[in-house]
């Protein structure tokens, strides 16, 4: 797992010198506007409702003694909280949302790595490619959210709360990691197959979604960074597993 986890990593080495070469900037355009609009309401909608979840947590302390300092850690975890809940919901919004685009970028990186390819590819239109996108994640939304609540439970712990950031932390690099591999995929597996060979491959996916949680820690330029090097180390390593693995046949 650790091994294919720094497979995963290593494999943006060489991203923004494929994307330059293939010319493949103009197709994030669309989706980096995206991202930009998804960052920017998710951050307004955090900043009004953390109060909001501290004063409910608050609630908690019934005592006089204590209650002013209870209230302001209440309303820092409230922070957190919202944000760690609006960084899950940034992620599939735009994972799901620039999937048709993605899409396009993945393929041109395949039929540089690997000749044509489109006789071997499922056939699927634009609304298709989005409905997919969105299926996929409305899928891993739900079950991220399934598994971060308890976690986020336990960062009212002390010193559990740093294994559970650091696990909260490794679930959203996996489900990042598995949409930006799902781009590639969508041409070669249906649905289900698609989720079994990700879930067989958790850590090439975890791997990819380190570095895509990563820059959305650099302000500003993270979230206009984060697609285009991440989905382009995503296909080369998705390709790469294909192609290895004998599992689509190539024509050059």
């Amino acid at each position: 797992m650790i091994k294919n986890i720094v497979l995963g990593i290593k494999e943006y080495g060489g991203a923004f010198a494929l994307i330059s070469k293939l010319k493949l900037w103009k197709y994030f355009i669309i989706p980096v506007l995206i991202s930009i609009l998804t960052a920017v309401f998710i951050g307004i909608e955090a900043y009004v409702l953390s109060d909001n979840i501290g004063a409910f947590i608050s609630k908690a302390w019934i005592w006089d003694w204590g209650k002013e300092t209870f209230t302001g850690l209440s309303n820092f975890f409230g922070g957190v909280i919202i944000i760690i809940l609006g960084l899950i919901v940034y992620k599939h919004i735009i994972l799901a949302f620039s999937a048709p685009f993605m899409s396009i970028v993945s393929e041109k990186i395949e039929q540089h790595l690997y000749g044509n390819l489109k006789h071997l590819h499922r056939n699927s239109t634009f609304f298709e490619q989005l409905i997919r996108g969105i299926r996929i994640n409305i899928r891993n939304l739900s079950k991220e959210l399934l598994f971060s609540l308890p976690l986020l439970i336990l960062k009212f712990i002390p010193i559990v709360n740093l294994f559970s950031t650091m696990l909260l932390f490794l679930l959203q690099a996996y489900y990042a990691g598995f949409g930006n591999m799902d781009y590639t995929l969508e041409r070669h597996f249906n649905y289900r197959d698609s989720v079994n060979f990700i879930q067989k491959r958790r850590g090439f996916a975890i791997g990819n979604g380190i570095v895509f949680m990563l820059c959305l820690l650099i302000p500003f330029i993270g979230i206009i960074i984060v697609l285009p090097l991440s989905v382009t180390a995503a296909t080369t390593k998705t390709l790469s597993l294909l192609h290895d693995k004998h599992e689509i046949v190539y024509e050059k």
